[in-house]
């Protein structure tokens, strides 16, 4: 019955009085439920956050609670949380601070705004484990982070060299390592004796290195890994980072494909890279010019050309071929997305369907064009433009006419499709097919076919959950073997409310005589 109460916990329609009954009985996991709930009133999170603490986190991070409700020291994960959210005290910041629990320390160090003499205390963390130190230089301000940047274990100055707040200055000396003291200690040479290189086999349960990660007194691997994160980080500059478009490792050329401030040069390059990983993510990057789009548009590999069909500013003749060749996908492409009405028009009227494709993925086509679409001799064209707003029921049903179930489940998805259409959609499908759970999510489908949706394993979830299927139904499936199913159920807001009641009470009797 648990799923089924944590469905009751999410119902809209749940009145206020059952959510303070469901508040009363909860346990800890119904308890988090209930804390999701939007209508949730501040008297209901506190009552809750009594009845159960480990509800506070989640009430925390909703805004339920303040500070004067919680205490730091009985409920510190929720006075962490309200912290990391601003809503802190900052004495409790001073109390974790000194908090013997490592942890909490670390929590702690990823909270915003935190008092000076906190952070003082914080980087100074005498844990010999680097993780609450570390974890403030991923968060912290400029001057703190360029502090941390001569730590010296090398995983704190990994974790400045994620933190976008570091001084542009401090990224390029982390990148080179010029201008800073060597590390002393690293994650690798913290646990072995070195030289040792982790063996990616490691069967060892309590091993936590990460697979190939080795030292031999210079900490290479760790190196390795504060060159990834300032090749990540935007705020590193450009000029610190152009030399590694031809260095030895895969991944620090791979990092930096997929910069927005490559030169024209760099980006030349990489599109001649072995690692076709590489030459993807240089595809859609926007800072790729169209002399490399059109040597990456001919690339062997399909991944290359799909990730170059994502680049906002890919040609249109090279994004029609793309779309012909490379399997795309069927979500609108950001090139399409800003292609002006003048290029709409023209890929609508192209004799190449996969050109006319790319246009029917828009839903504000102009009604001459959208309707042109809509006739088109070519499933694909017809099944992009079917969920387009504005066609008419005479329109959706010459697409199912002429196209059969290549088009079924998109013009389930159609805003405007009436009850009719969808029952005349679910008279035709084949069982299993992607259309009954179209049909079911739709606001304008009615019990019948809702009924009929039922039958479909993958819809059934889905139409349990549909405010039109008759109240009896629902209640039947309160008890049906599927979980999902029945806890759809008790999120539907038409489920009786005397249902709810004894949902709610523990009342013992058969779901299937009521209402």
């Amino acid at each position: 019955m648990n799923h089924v109460l944590s469905g009751l916990a999410a119902n809209p329609a749940l009145p206020s009085e059952l959510v303070d009954r469901l508040i009363a009985v909860a346990d800890a996991d119904l308890a988090i439920d209930i804390a999701g709930r939007e209508d949730l009133s501040h008297a209901q999170a506190v009552a809750l956050f009594a009845r159960d603490g480990r509800s506070g986190v989640r009430l925390a991070r909703e805004g339920r609670l303040t500070a004067a409700e919680v205490d730091p020291v009985a409920r510190p994960d929720t006075a962490l949380a309200l912290l990391d959210e601003g809503s802190g005290s900052p004495e409790w910041a001073r109390l974790f601070a000194a908090d013997p629990v490592a942890e909490r320390r670390e929590k702690l160090a990823a909270c915003p705004g935190l008092p000076a003499d906190v952070v003082e205390t914080l980087a100074a963390d005498p844990d010999p484990d680097p993780d609450v130190v570390a974890e403030l230089a991923l968060w912290t301000a400029p001057e703190t982070a360029a502090g941390l940047a001569k730590h010296p274990h090398a995983e704190v100055r990994r974790a400045v060299a994620a933190n976008e707040a570091t001084p542009a200055h401090v990224l390029a000396a982390l990148v080179t390592g010029e201008g800073l003291p060597p590390a002393r200690h690293c994650r690798v040479c913290d646990r072995e004796a070195t030289p040792f290189t982790h063996d990616p086999e490691c069967s060892r349960p309590d091993c936590d290195l990460l697979p190939g990660a080795s030292c031999d007194g210079s900490h290479e691997s760790t190196v390795h890994d504060i060159q990834v994160a300032a090749l990540r980080n935007p705020a590193t500059p450009a000029e610190a980072v152009v030399r590694f478009a031809d260095h030895p490792s895969m991944m620090l050329r791979w990092t930096l494909a997929a910069r927005s401030d490559l030169s024209p040069q760099v980006c030349a390059r990489l599109a001649a890279d072995p690692v076709p990983g590489v030459r993807a993510d240089l595809a859609e990057n926007p800072a790729t010019g169209e002399d490399v789009i059109r040597v990456l548009a001919g690339d062997p590999c399909v991944q290359v050309r799909r990730g170059l069909a994502q680049h906002p500013r890919v040609p249109l003749d090279v994004l029609t071929e793309l779309a012909r060749t490379a399997k795309v996908g069927a979500t609108l492409l950001p090139r399409i997305a800003a292609a002006t009405p003048a290029e709409v028009k023209e890929l609508a009227r192209s004799p190449d369907p996969a050109a006319r494709m790319l246009a029917a993925r828009r839903r504000d086509l102009p009604p001459q064009i959208r309707d042109a679409l809509a006739s088109d001799p070519d499933a694909k064209v017809v099944k992009s433009v079917a969920p387009h707003p504005g066609l008419t029921e005479d329109r959706l049903l010459a697409m199912v006419d002429r196209h059969g179930s290549r088009v079924h489940a998109k013009v389930a998805v159609n805003p405007g499709a009436s009850a009719a259409l969808l029952e005349h959609l679910a008279r035709q499908a084949p069982p299993g097919q992607k259309v009954f759970r179209e049909i079911a999510r739709h606001p304008n489908a009615t019990a019948p076919v809702l009924l009929s949706c039922l039958a479909d394993d993958r819809a059934r979830p889905v139409a349990a959950a549909h405010p039109a299927l008759p109240p009896r139904v629902i209640v039947e499936l309160l008890s049906d073997p599927d979980r999902q199913v029945a806890e759809a159920a008790a999120g539907n807001p038409s489920l009786p409310p005397a249902v709810m009641t004894r949902l709610v009470t523990g009342i013992d009797e058969p779901f299937t005589n009521a209402g």
